[in-house]
């Protein structure tokens, strides 16, 4: 068995070579947040403020480049295409994946809010209403639930561009922020042949993975593709890009999308001046407006506010209990949170409603008004673009054995058996201790889960954010600029769920240092980042390190399934250390 063992891990250390990140500086360790476990042990307050901190940075990134010609490039490439009745496409895998869903889904639901609240207004720009889509390596299955090594596969990423039968002057926005996932840099290749208006967002200096990766040299040296390279550092988190990377393509992006926005509805409506109040924004300076968002995080009532609440979500997993946070507005943005602690801490994943064996996830998302079967198209703005290819399509785009032999089941009617909606899922409600938890800005959507949930969990909480504390659990006093996209006050719920997670995982012993060893492999740069954070962490080479690793892989898969799998990386770690 150990010879097979160490054939494999050779064959990752000598063939898999284009996934040895290391040398990327995004995947490196923050000197900010070296010790980021003993700061959160020793104060939660100060913790916060560490990761706060490394947020800040990225003001003075935010700065430049909102005045960056790449920037007004993009803007004016998406301005086109709206009064041109051209598609807008964002691209991503995983964090930027779901950022990318986000953004289609903020702009599809500003147009569902203008029919409601102003149709004269929404039929002279109804033209506009369909112009927005995204492309999620996975597909939208991916929001709720990781799609093992799919990133790995450029020729999936082509896929969803031919299946969304992108054109020319059409415009694509890819978000990666190591500037090397294969299954983005597909969508960025087929695009680009395609003669679509191709914007690449990564968060290293571009000549580095250009120098060294083969794939991402073919990719940004295509002449209709522009790289707007944002390099920001290392993570708070070591390469946890759901945190300061997707934050600021989430505004960068965000910010372009709805400048030409402005710039198209102006266009179509003359300036008609009896629009609701957040119809147009055009004088707006994002980079102060997230100053201000920072500033508002970093009150000492605020950060008193989410230390509290990061000890009470502690205290109910250390009572075996579960977390189900209650959303409306901002359901889409506190899943994406959620989902992606399974893969980063190794978390129980979401359970479908037939699944009786697995075990239930730590924290999961709901509406308290709307039914499962409506839920998905009432927050997409659309209906589910989740994939349902089969073994030959895999086979044809080059999928390995063990995907194309048995494809995973990732379509529409697998989406819609993640409970979501407001039905009760008794499963949640088994545990010795449960919560149900309200996030967003309306107070009295807090109270009126009690009454939709029929008070069946054994804690009821809110977390409140707006310009008045109205006798909230937990509270942040800011008040966003009203834009068409909300994008403020999706960032500032971004922020916060990233504060909480990072938090409760540090205080519950899944972070050590600034490392995030309970991590799963899932697929070729993650087996990388474990492997470093071992040889990192227990001093010895990347090669004994890559052994070990496989040499765990391998124990942990005879564990049968619905019984709690530790980390393969936390598992090694501790090990060798014994």
């Amino acid at each position: 068995m150990y010879k097979n063992i160490i054939q494999q891990a050779e064959n990752f250390i000598n063939n898999e070579t284009q996934y040895h990140l290391g040398f990327l500086p995004i995947e490196q360790s923050n000197p900010k947040t070296k010790h980021l476990d003993k700061i959160f042990e020793k104060s939660c307050n100060e913790g916060i403020n560490t990761l706060l901190a490394v947020d800040r940075d990225l003001t003075i990134l935010a700065k430049k480049f909102l005045k960056d010609e790449r920037f007004k490039k993009m803007e004016n490439s998406i301005y086109r295409a709206l009064i041109n009745n051209k598609k807008i496409i964002f691209s991503g895998c995983g964090a930027t994946g779901r950022m990318s869903i986000l953004l289609e889904s903020y702009y599809r639901n500003y147009f569902n809010k203008i029919k409601t609240e102003n149709h004269e207004i929404y039929k002279k720009i109804s033209c506009l209403e369909n112009s927005v889509f995204s492309i999620m390596t996975g597909g939208d299955y991916a929001l709720i639930k990781s799609v093992e090594f799919f990133e790995d596969y450029q020729e999936f990423g082509r896929r969803q561009v031919r299946e969304l039968d992108i054109k020319k002057d059409d415009v694509l926005i890819a978000s990666t922020g190591t500037g090397e996932t294969s299954s983005i840099l597909g969508t960025v290749i087929e695009a680009s042949d395609r003669q679509a208006c191709v914007f690449t967002l990564i968060c290293v200096p571009a000549r580095i993975p250009m120098e060294r990766l083969e794939r991402s040299r073919t990719a940004f040296s295509r002449e209709n593709v522009t790289v707007i390279d944002m390099p920001c550092g290392a993570m708070a988190v070591s390469g946890s890009t759901r945190m300061q990377s997707t934050t600021l393509e989430q505004l960068i992006a965000g910010a372009a999308l709805e400048k030409a926005m402005n710039r198209a509805i102006y266009f179509l409506t003359q300036n008609r001046t009896d629009a609701p109040v957040n119809f147009l924004n055009l004088s707006i300076d994002y980079y102060q407006e997230f100053k201000n968002l920072l500033d508002a995080l970093e009150e000492k009532n605020t950060l008193s506010s989410i230390a509290s609440y990061i000890e009470f979500e502690e205290m109910i997993y250390k009572k075996q209990g579960l977390i189900t946070y209650y959303a409306d507005d901002f359901l889409l943005d506190i899943l994406t949170d959620t989902t992606e602690r399974s893969p980063t801490f190794m978390l129980p994943p979401f359970c479908k409603k037939d699944d009786n064996i697995s075990q239930q996830s730590w924290a999961f998302v709901k509406n308290a008004y709307i039914k499962n079967k409506d839920i998905w198209k009432h927050c997409l703005g659309r209906n589910l673009r989740c994939l349902d290819w089969n073994t030959r399509a895999y086979r044809q785009m080059g999928a390995g054995k063990e995907i194309s032999s048995k494809p995973p089941k990732i379509n529409n009617s697998e989406m819609m058996k993640f409970l979501i909606g407001s039905e009760i899922d008794p499963q949640r409600l088994k545990t010795p201790d449960n919560a149900a938890v309200y996030i967003g800005s309306r107070a009295e959507s807090a109270a009126e889960i009690i009454k939709y949930s029929a008070g069946q969990y054994k804690q009821y909480k809110n977390f409140l954010i707006n310009k008045k504390n109205t006798d909230a659990d937990f509270f942040i006093k800011y008040k966003a600029p009203k834009t068409p996209l909300r994008l403020f006050e999706h960032l500032a719920v971004k922020l916060l769920m990233n504060i909480i997670s990072t938090g409760v995982m540090v205080k519950m012993g899944r972070i050590r240092g600034n490392w995030m060893t309970w991590l799963d492999i899932s697929n070729k740069k993650l087996i990388d980042r474990g492997i470093r954070i071992i040889s990192e962490l227990c001093n010895i080479d990347y090669r004994t390190a890559c052994i070990e690793l496989f040499i765990s892989q391998k124990n942990l898969s005879l564990i049968p399934p619905g019984q709690t799998r530790p980390s393969p990386v936390q598992h090694t770690i501790e090990r060798l250390k014994k």
